[in-house]
């Protein structure tokens, strides 16, 4: 990885007299606008509802994180760019590498369906079916969208406190165009991403290559006697090949191949904890798909068929230290594969229709069928006693759904969806109704939402068997959910500007039920018995008070509970907010500094001799980072970002320790 990092720094030297003279390009602008130019106030996003929408039409929760956000703020790990982001808790066990779960709205981890350009993919494998955060990195990734709230009526299983969708990189300008970044830092830091991308005749394509290593942290916390400071060393690899054909105009065959492999070390708790460098992983996944989209009567209406594949591979091993008071060792791999086949269909009905009232009248109806299958084996020993798990099983799902989203008179957006899933014995109907109010008078629009959701057991809940008795249980049932919300938008103008401020502020609540959960007696299994209740309230302030500025605020107060023991759940603080600025001073500087509160919350507690105690509250954190950017010419800038810059010993999971200040420098170049 090295080496290749070396020749991506070369080859970007190689570039700069070529690239000094080059006319400016704005991400996101047209290629006339200013470097300081004002984005637009209102973005279109297509996860929430299958349709083109624009955001402030739309009846749930969403947030976009684009490419030009991503270099801004110089986000290079999926954990880095949702960490800001309102009704949304990262919870990461060390640096890159280690466990990271989302909890939306204070749901469960295993509530999040994660979308790889519309196609499922969490981790079968995983015993709770749910996605690791924690080693994806963004080089080919162009923007992010996530939507918050109940969303089985549109994407099935998981999606009960939302979906993030990765949306890839694609070529879009006619062409051969360059885009590459190369860091290094400390300590002991390095990244490089190469991306080429454009439209050849009737030829798109975008191909990315990125690696970065780092030499890590040690994620156990200062304050624990055991602490030793050994780091733990993260490297990944990432390509991606976008391809596109389109053979006749309004219908492009596409190719997508992707594949990412990261090797880390991790800390392995045990009783006590024991700080050591003897635990490895290896995480890697290989997606493909091939598609074909058609535009037809005119764009009236559209189809599209693809079909995915997505293999992942993990192993976690660790080998025995004699120093070890646990003496423990283990070698535990996770094999998952599954295939995703879509039909999607759009019918553009205000073509057909020609009612003055009624406009953007969509019709969206499909078909889906997934297969997934695993493959898990958990080897592990501690003060020599073996601990064996299997999981070897396949599942099933078909699935049909319709939505329809139509705007009346300019001022009511209705949108509205089902969907009938069979996963093995059961067949789980859920659907969403919402409306957005357009009120130009006082340039607010008010929204409202109710849906349900649910999550199929996984394959282990089922399937899994282990050495001390534990027995799948075929029987169990869907967990269920229905929750609504409702809220409001409202831009401001002031200072001569029309975009000088916008607010939002959004009320949920959220209820669960046959949550899957583990049963010791009179068998040791999986059954439906727990129920969960959330609510609260997310803000989020943006503020324009000049074309240099743009200052931004988001507080989420979250409420969640374990309705059968009336206990808070663990890690859902109810208070996160962030901060976070983009100042522009000189026209080719920009200053982005980034702050991250998390309150607190219960967990399960370590003390300071490594030994877990009792569930508890821990201590709340802030995070600092900052990144500054200054553009040498129009096709060259520069940057340093730094992280944790005030080395916070915040543990977002208690027993782990947010890692310690760490600087990169950088640059960026386009071609």
């Amino acid at each position: 990885m090295r080496r290749i990092q070396a020749a991506m720094l070369l080859y970007a030297v190689a570039l700069l007299p070529a690239l000094a003279d080059d006319p400016p390009v704005v991400d996101g602008a047209p290629p006339d606008a200013p470097s300081d130019a004002v984005v637009p106030l209102h973005e279109v996003v297509v996860t929430a509802t299958r349709i083109p929408t624009d955001i402030e039409n739309i009846p749930a929760g969403v947030s976009v994180v684009d490419r030009a956000t991503m270099q801004t703020r110089d986000y290079d790990t999926l954990t880095d760019a949702l960490s800001a982001l309102p009704g949304v808790r990262v919870s990461q066990s060390g640096g890159p590498g280690g466990n990271a779960s989302v909890f939306i709205r204070g749901t469960n981890s295993d509530h999040v369906l994660v979308l790889l350009d519309g196609m499922p993919i969490n981790d079968g494998a995983d015993p709770d079916g749910a996605f690791n955060f924690g080693v994806d990195t963004l080089g080919d990734i162009e923007r992010i969208e996530v939507v918050r709230g109940p969303m089985g009526a549109l994407y099935g299983s998981n999606a009960i406190g939302g979906v993030i969708n990765l949306i890839t990189r694609k070529g879009t300008q006619p062409g051969l165009h360059l885009t590459g970044d190369v860091a290094g830092g400390y300590p002991a830091q390095g990244m490089g991403t190469i991306n080429a991308s454009g439209i050849i005749g009737k030829w798109d394509y975008s191909a990315t290559v990125e690696s970065q290593t780092q030499r890590g942290f040690d994620s156990t916390p200062k304050r624990e006697s055991i602490y030793t400071g050994t780091p733990q060393p993260y490297s990944d690899m990432v390509g991606t090949l976008n391809l596109g054909l389109t053979p006749v105009d309004g219908t492009r065959i596409s190719l997508l191949l992707r594949a990412r492999q990261a090797v880390f070390d991790f800390d392995n708790l045990g009783f006590p904890n024991f700080d050591d460098d003897n635990s490895k992983a290896r995480d890697s996944s290989l997606i493909g798909r091939i598609g074909v989209h058609s535009a037809l009567f005119g764009g009236t209406y559209e189809t599209g068929v693809f079909i995915g594949g997505l293999d992942e591979a993990r192993r976690y091993t660790e080998a025995l230290n004699q120093l070890d008071p646990n003496l423990a060792t283990e070698d535990n791999k996770y094999h998952s594969d599954r295939t995703d086949v879509q039909w999607n269909n759009t019918v553009h009905l205000d073509d057909l229709l020609h009612v003055a009232a009624l406009s953007a009248t969509d019709l969206t109806v499909g078909y889906e069928y997934i297969r997934d299958a695993v493959n898990t084996k958990v080897n592990e020993t501690t003060d020599g006693f073996p601990y064996l798990q299997n999981t070897t099983a396949h599942m099933f799902t078909n699935a049909g759904y319709a939505g329809l989203q139509t705007t009346l008179w300019q001022r009511l957006t209705v949108t509205g969806q089902v969907r009938k899933d069979y996963v093995l014995d059961d067949a789980p109907f859920t659907w969403r109704l919402g409306a957005v109010v357009n009120v130009p008078e006082i340039a607010t629009h008010f929204k409202v939402a109710y849906g349900t959701a649910f999550r199929a057991p996984s394959l282990f809940d089922r399937y899994g068997i282990d050495s001390f008795g534990y027995v799948g249980n075929p029987d169990l049932k869907p967990e269920s959910a229905q929750g609504w919300e409702a809220g409001f938008t409202t831009d401001v103008a002031a200072l001569g500007r029309r975009d000088f401020a916008s607010f939002g502020a959004t009320y949920f609540n959220e209820q669960v039920q046959n949550l899957i959960e583990t049963q010791f007696s009179p068998i040791y299994t999986s059954v439906n018995i727990g129920s969960a209740h959330m609510q609260g309230v997310e803000t989020e302030l943006t503020l324009r008070p000049a074309a240099w500025l743009n200052l931004t605020a988001s507080y989420t107060y979250t409420y969640a509970l374990d309705a059968d023991a009336g206990q808070r759940l663990l890690r859902r603080p109810q208070n996160v907010a962030s901060f976070d600025a983009t100042l522009r001073p000189l026209p080719k500087l920009t200053i982005a500094p980034e702050l991250l509160f998390t309150g607190a919350f219960q967990d399960f507690l370590i003390d300071n001799n490594g030994f877990s105690t009792t569930t508890g509250s821990t201590g709340q954190g802030l995070i600092a980072n900052l990144t500054v950017t200054y553009d040498v010419t129009p096709r060259i800038a520069i940057y340093a970002h730094a992280n944790n810059i005030f080395d916070s010993r915040f543990e977002p999971v208690n027993g782990f320790e947010t890692p310690g200040p760490s600087v990169w420098v950088g640059v960026r170049f386009k071609l």
